[in-house]
């Protein structure tokens, strides 16, 4: 299974915007810059985010985007169905039906045997996802990596988040 690249850029941004106070909010031009893509296409993206309840709009000059709920109440399938809908990845088309010399409609009164299996697949798929919290994926600031990621994370909300009242 293939998920676009806006699950990623969605993931990370929800990510960089745990990190802001309860009043902050940063625009989608910033986000864009963060993470070196299109401010278009992650607008498209920050939109079904929003459209989902996971994130929060703030319109005019100095709006932007803040978190809805805490990180610890959005799961990675929140994402992932916001941004990708939510019908499965596979979709049975009933093909076995097709074709020249078909037989008897009696036979196809269970599902496909290949539907099932992958609809139970997915459910596992959907399962794990359903667990992880984006609180869980704050990186650790104890080793390196995770210290430079939340110093580079910092001085970015800082110099670009905007306040507003909440």
């Amino acid at each position: 299974m293939k998920l676009g690249d806006g699950v990623e850029q969605a993931v990370h941004c929800v990510l960089a915007l745990s990190g802001l106070p309860d009043d902050g909010v940063l625009p989608a031009s910033a986000l864009a810059e963060y993470h070196g893509v299109s401010t278009s296409y992650l607008l498209k993206h920050l939109q079904a985010l929003s459209g989902a309840g996971i994130l929060i709009s703030v319109p005019g000059p100095k709006g932007g985007y803040r978190l809805a709920r805490a990180p610890s109440r959005i799961s990675l399938l929140d994402i992932v169905l916001a941004v990708e809908g939510p019908e499965p990845a596979f979709r049975c088309g009933e093909i076995r039906q097709r074709g020249p010399d078909p037989i008897e409609q009696k036979f196809f009164k269970k599902p496909c045997g290949i539907n099932a299996a992958m609809l139970r697949a997915e459910q596992a798929y959907r399962a794990e996802l359903r667990k992880v919290r984006i609180t869980e994926l704050i990186g650790d600031t104890q080793t390196s990596l995770g210290a430079a990621i939340t110093a580079r994370s910092c001085a970015f909300i800082d110099r670009h988040q905007r306040r507003v009242s909440t």
